[in-house]
């Protein structure tokens, strides 16, 4: 996708294409079937033609599924407050998508993306937009020595970023076409890891932002999705249900209505008991309209359909009647957890980040498990290293000599064990069995998991330096020691190893994803590639403006650009589709084709514009030393 028609206008024209943000996160406007109509007061906004109470026009409306996601960083928290999403036509009409502001936690949905609002919308080509974001009561943490540390967001004259507002101008080739009946997609895409450079010694942390946005009409990057609200109709004959959408952990507003469907197999838990397929439909129809709803499943996107894997309904859900906090348990003493990374979801105020919450649970916890679909775990099945949810209710706070401390009781609550995700590196492989170094534990390091008590015995208690997982009838043919594995599962039930953990989907090290960023200064370099064509990049490694940035992060491994013995070599993929951009001080380029995006880079490098950095996702091959991406961006300082 380009920003214009050709290649040589673009310096003037461009300039309108985007502004700079603190982060790139990922946001699919989806046409589909719903209600919903914005409530802005905004006198630009021109949405009350579909005014649902208006039925004459509203039947003649589009709609519009919009849904939030982020890339992968080294953020523990970063929850900002969206105030407005609003797309504009080509005739200068302006219609505001959401109905109200919403408060979000971008790295919340690494591995997920959120359904926001379902709004209807007039029929038109739509070829710009903003959205503002609100960093006045902004929660962002970063780590740091194995520990959450408080930053700050500003920009990059250092100044706090309080109100942003991100402009976007859609490419002339790829305007966002609504019309009745007809679903259309667009993605925007923000990086938190590729848009910040952190200083973690200064207290707080800052984050620099060198704000950008990235727009696609279609996504390159797919995930899981969720979504929630409180439950609207149940339809059992055609296996489907329809909430009120209600994002993120709002309990106020309504952002449209959007269909879910299940399948035989979809896994319910309603009011903390288990069902599956159509009487978990019936369960839900039971408890009645105004029900809270969680759904995660998966989304078709030429059908523009919503189906569910998981859905938690009534009481089951977090924050409801109960409070609750999510992490991971980085130790288990007896009947008490320590949950790390934690979420706190308070029933009756907003949810907030707490790295560390003691949680008391006993013989009468219920625990439940995405997958296994009986009712007969007990507290014993939770081990270190576990994602969970649990609910109860916050019991009392205390200070020790560190950093506060929350108990939260779960004596008479609920925990709920979801999959987790492993990084480590293979040592050994066996049938049904490979032995790792393990390096992290959904992207928090080994360093701070304390494993006593996982064992039979002390001497069985897992060891990171061989953490054991049974991989039952996986294939690991391509695995090899000294490579990278990434593991999704569950760990052994607590007391009962070896083996440590058990693997749903393991990933070997030739489709674990890569991350390549290198930055070279505020003043950049004039000659940051040895060589530039079509067939691909060949990175300059030992140019001397290189600057802290210069690693390529192999599922847990750090590799230095600077220490390899040749110069790396990027190149496209070939099998599906890549995003490729151009960002200067004020303008933003993007390409589907990597002939034309080498072009524009050639053209742009003409010794007297400068690079300043570069980041690439995609998968490296050390033995080569080549890295295959589906997304490079390049930020150049125009003189």
């Amino acid at each position: 996708m380009k920003c214009s028609n050709n290649r040589l206008p673009w310096r003037k024209e461009a300039r309108t294409l985007a502004i700079w943000t603190s982060m790139l996160f990922t946001v699919l406007l989806l046409a589909a079937c719903g209600g919903g109509a914005s409530t802005s007061t905004d006198a630009a906004v021109v949405n009350l033609e579909c005014d649902p109470n208006n039925s004459a026009t509203f039947s003649e409306c589009g709609s519009l599924m919009v849904a939030l996601t982020d890339a992968d960083g080294d953020f523990l928290n970063y929850t900002v407050d969206v105030l407005s999403l609003k797309l504009e036509t080509a005739n200068g009409r302006i219609v505001e998508t959401l109905p109200r502001k919403t408060r979000i936690n971008f790295t919340d949905y690494v591995d997920l993306t959120e359904l926001v609002t379902v709004a209807t919308i007039p029929p038109a080509t739509y070829v710009s937009g903003s959205i503002t974001l609100d960093y006045s009561d902004a929660e962002v943490f970063v780590e740091a020595d194995d520990m959450a540390k408080a930053a700050i967001v500003t920009d990059i004259d250092n100044n706090p970023l309080a109100q942003t507002e991100l402009k976007i101008r859609l490419s002339n080739r790829d305007p966002l076409h609504v019309v009745k009946g007809r679903p259309a997609l667009l993605q925007l895409d923000f990086d938190l890891d590729a848009s910040h450079t952190v200083d973690i010694v200064a207290t707080p942390a800052t984050a620099m932002s060198e704000q950008f946005i990235v727009a696609e009409v279609s996504p390159v990057d797919q995930k899981n999705i969720r979504v929630r609200g409180p439950l609207a109709s149940v339809n059992v004959d055609e296996m489907t249900y329809t909430v009120a959408l209600r994002p993120f952990h709002d309990r106020d507003g309504d952002f449209g209505r959007l269909k879910v469907h299940v399948t035989n197999d979809t896994e319910f838990e309603v009011d903390e008991t288990p069902y599956v397929g159509s009487e978990g439909l019936r369960a839900l129809s039971a408890a009645g309209v105004g029900t809270p709803t969680i759904a995660q499943g998966t989304l078709n996107f030429a059908e523009r359909e919503f189906t569910a894997d998981i859905v938690l309904a009534g009481s089951s859900v977090p924050g409801i009647d109960r409070d609750a906090v999510k992490g991971n348990v980085i130790t288990r003493n007896g009947n008490f957890l320590t949950v790390r990374g934690a979420t706190i979801i308070a029933s009756d105020r907003r949810a907030h980040f707490h790295d560390d919450v003691i949680v008391e649970v006993g013989p009468d916890t219920r625990v439940f498990k995405d997958g296994y679909r009986a009712s007969d775990l007990g507290i014993d099945a939770i081990s270190v290293g576990q994602r969970v949810t649990v609910r109860g209710s916050i019991a009392q706070a205390t200070t020790d000599a560190v950093s506060p401390q929350i108990l939260f009781d779960a004596t008479n609550g609920a925990v709920r064990m979801h999959v987790t995700h492993l990084l480590g590196i293979v040592n050994t492989v066996m049938p049904g069995q490979t032995d790792i170094t393990l390096h992290g534990i959904d992207r928090r390091r080994v360093q701070i998991f304390d494993f006593s008590g996982t064992g039979t015995t002390a001497a069985d208690d897992a060891d990171p330096a061989n953490y054991e997982i049974a991989t039952g009838n996986l294939v690991l043919a391509n695995f090899a020691a000294g490579k990278p594995i990434v593991a999704y599962g569950f760990p052994t039930a607590f007391g009962t190893a070896p083996p440590d953990f058990t693997g749903r989907t393991v990933i070997d090290y030739t489709d674990v994803r890569s991350v390549l960023g290198v930055g070279w200064g505020s003043t950049g370099t004039l000659a940051p590639f040895t060589s530039m064509g079509s067939d691909g990049l060949v990175l300059n490694n030992q140019n001397p403006d290189i600057d802290q940035r210069h690693h390529i992060k192999n599922g847990p491994v750090l590799i230095d650009l600077t220490t390899l013995d040749s110069n790396t070599t990027i190149v496209p993929r070939v099998t599906d589709r890549g995003l490729f951009y151009i960002k200067s001080d004020d303008s933003l380029r993007q390409y589907s084709d990597f002939a034309d995006f080498v072009d524009d880079l050639t053209l742009s490098l003409d010794g007297a514009t400068a690079a300043r950095s570069m980041h690439a996702r995609g998968k490296y091959d050390s033995d080569t030393n080549t890295f295959t991406a589906y997304r490079i961006g390049v930020y150049l300082l125009e003189p």
